[in-house]
Formats: C-alpha cells, structure tokens, sequence
C-alpha cells in the first residue's frame, strides 16, 4: 500500500477574510499535509467576501507545494447558488470538491472530482456510480462502521478511487435551509448579520438540561466535541483507507497535522497520538475516539 495521503478540509465557518487568508498562509509553510481544500461550503452568504482573494490564496498554497481543492456549496437552493457552484467548476488547475450533487449537472465529461463526507456513501452502488462520472477520491460519512469502510475501500480499490475518512475535527453533520445563528439572536436569516462569525469553532449547544449536546455554525450542525480516529489509524489502513482529512479549528492545527504525520509513518504508536492531540491548543474539547463511539464491535460486524 502506498503512504497514506494527509488531507485539510476546507474551512467550515466564518472566519474574517484576512485571518482566513493567513491561517491558510501559514498551512502552505508549514503544516504537513498533501492537500488543502478551500472554498465556501456552508453558506452562500459568506462567499462573496472570499471571492477576490481565492486566486491568491491558491497561487499561495500550490507554491508552498500543496496540491488545492476547491469545494462546492453544499445546498445549492437558488439561481446565484448554482451560477456560483457552476463558477468554480471552470477553474483550471485545481481539483474540485463536490458537497452535494449539483455541480455534476455542471461539470464538463472529463472533468473528475472528489466527494466531501456531507455526499452519502453507504454503498458499493452509490460508489461505483459516481466512479463512473468522474470521482477520484470519495471522504466516507463519518458515521460508518468499520465494516462498512472496509466493504467501500475494497470497491474503491476495484474502481480505483482513493478511500478517505473524516480524521479530525468537528463533525458535519447535517445542512438545514434554516440559519440557527441567526434564530438564537433573534434575526431571520435573509438579515442575520453574520453573527455566526462570533463564533470561530462553532457556537456549542446544550440540552434543558445543560449537558453538552451539539454545535452549530450558521445552518450546519456539528459534533459538540472534536472527533478523532488518530488511535485507530492501524485498523483504518488495514481496511484499505488511503487519506485522513483534518477539518480546520482555531486551535494548533500545525500540532495536529504533526501528530497524525508521525502517527501515519509509524513513528508513534496510538496512545501517545492521542495524547499528542489531548495536550494540543484545540480550543474545542477533544471527544472519545470515533471508533469507540460509532465502529465498536456491535456495529462493525466484530471487527
């Protein structure tokens, strides 16, 4: 098997364009991973403010020696949102991400494509069909089982499309056409004055309760903690997984590329990944393993 393939996702929320910009600056100097997303994916409203400085930051990160991908939005509703998906499909010289199947409406025969975890993937016929239209690379929902991950690696090996799992970060969970942001400040979504931007990592949610439940970002929800399968990577690989995607924090992502970097090469082994990671400036409360909450034995097929 061929080293396995380092991945940043794109940024998830609405972070000012110039720190942006400069998070991204950095990663090309000196984060260690192969490749980097970029591109809005949550909401149409923030593109237009990172419009104009795309060019740069890609001619920033290609020179850095990263390869970039730009992504899609990830629900696509009106006339702009599809010109602007449409938009990006023309670049040339970067791959393109897709969130959801909109673009394929756009893209040219020859075009190929990646698929983000928020496409879902559950089986040998949802993979082979998108194979068959151009992707390249497939990042699994993070809600699969081990056994499931490996069925999907071993046709992707068939078809020849890279297998990648959600290794780091909050997770997406789901996309809502309502701006949950906007509604807790008492604003409608058509006039929500960004405030989704007060909160770089998400705004975290609790139950009547108050035990910690979710997070949201403008209309996505997410994980309320930071999920992980650094402790897992053995397992992961022996199923045939070839890419781990980091999905970006305010924290010490340069920490935590590092730590997957060495986890990947073998240079440490699990528990001291994981301990690599407890002790890292997160910001974002770093849950259990991923393996141990979603591919335990019961659901994996006593994998």
């Amino acid at each position: 098997m061929t080293n396995p393939s380092l991945v940043l996702g794109p940024v998830l929320y609405n972070w000012p364009v110039d720190t942006w910009a400069d998070f991204l600056a950095r990663v090309a100097d000196e984060v260690d991973v192969d490749r980097v997303h970029v591109g809005e994916v949550v909401c149409s409203k923030r593109e237009p403010f990172f419009a104009d400085r795309l060019p740069e930051v890609i001619e920033r990160l290609q020179r850095g020696g990263k390869t970039v991908v730009v992504d899609t939005l990830a629900l696509v509703t009106v006339k702009r949102e599809r010109q602007l998906v449409a938009d990006l499909a023309t670049i040339e010289g970067v791959e393109i991400e897709i969130n959801d199947l909109t673009p394929l409406a756009t893209l040219e025969a020859e075009r190929r494509f990646a698929v983000s975890p928020l496409v879902n993937v559950y089986n040998e016929g949802t993979l082979g069909w998108l194979a068959a239209r151009g992707a390249w690379s497939v990042c699994l929902p993070p809600e699969l089982p081990l056994a499931s991950v490996r069925e999907l690696a071993r046709e992707g090996a068939r078809l020849g499309v890279e297998t990648q799992v959600f290794a780091f970060g909050r997770l997406p969970l789901a996309i809502s056409g309502r701006c949950y942001h906007a509604r807790i400040h008492g604003l409608a979504k058509d006039s929500c004055r960004y405030v989704c931007a007060e909160d770089p990592d998400g705004l975290e949610v609790d139950t009547l309760d108050g035990e910690a439940f979710l997070a949201i970002n403008g209309v996505q929800t997410m994980s309320q903690d930071c999920a992980t399968v650094i402790d897992e990577i053995d397992a992961l690989m022996d199923a045939g997984v070839s890419s781990f995607r980091l999905s970006p924090q305010t924290g010490d992502m340069k920490a935590v590329a590092a730590a997957f970097r060495d986890r990947l090469a073998g240079r440490i082994d699990g528990k001291e990944a994981l301990a690599r990671l407890a002790g890292a400036d997160l910001k974002v409360p770093l849950g259990p393993s991923m393996m141990s909450r979603a591919w335990t034995p019961a659901n994996a097929g006593g994998a």
